[in-house]
């Protein structure tokens, strides 16, 4: 009988460590947006000529993931007007209110809740894009992900390329549509550290 009590309590004791080591590594870990390593660009056909690439340089936010449970929350936001084409009329063409109309609208959001795995590694993810005052919902494909220890910081942290294709027109920017083309890539690249 004690024999039998004493296994029963090494049991209890087994299953109990195994639940706590399990809760351990399902623990969701946020990384807070590195804003310096961060760009958000965007591409799209000037008259069937070329395809014109701009970006915004100025991104805050946060990335919530836990790979055991397979959940994800992400929440960015864009200043729009950091955006940056490489010249600054068109800088101050692209904020004015035929685009992205930054003096009402001065920043863009992505909240993104559901994230598709393929093994561990995240493959896309769902979520609400807003742009000027329009929410679409949309879905990033994730062409790039790793975790690791950064090198020079000695945290937890994690990098990600991620893209997706709008149109502008939805938007509420359908100036010169079809001439400059309504397809709009938008290109994430981001790393984010452990808080």
């Amino acid at each position: 009988m004690k024999a039998l009590t004493k296994l029963t309590a090494a049991l209890l004791l087994a299953g109990t460590a195994s639940v706590a080591a399990t809760s351990a590594m399902a623990a969701p870990e946020t990384f807070v947006i590195d804003n310096s390593h961060t760009f958000e660009r965007f591409s799209y056909s000037h008259f069937g000529m070329s395809t014109q690439m701009s970006k915004f340089n100025k991104t805050t936010g946060s990335v919530t993931i836990d790979t055991a449970a397979k959940t994800a929350k992400v929440d960015i936001t864009i200043d729009t007007t950091s955006v940056d084409t490489g010249f600054d009329v068109f800088n101050g063409h692209i904020q004015g209110p035929d685009f992205l109309d930054t003096a009402k609208f001065p920043t863009a959001t992505f909240k993104g809740d559901k994230v598709h795995f393929k093994g561990d590694t995240p493959v896309s993810l769902d979520g609400e894009l807003t742009i000027k005052g329009v929410t679409k919902p949309v879905t990033l494909t994730i062409t790039h992900y790793v975790a690791m220890q950064h090198p020079m910081l000695k945290k937890d942290a994690i990098g990600a390329n991620a893209e997706v294709v709008i149109k502008r027109s939805d938007f509420g920017a359908s100036k010169y549509v079809p001439y400059v083309g309504d397809d709009v890539t938008i290109t994430v690249s981001l790393e984010a550290v452990a808080k």
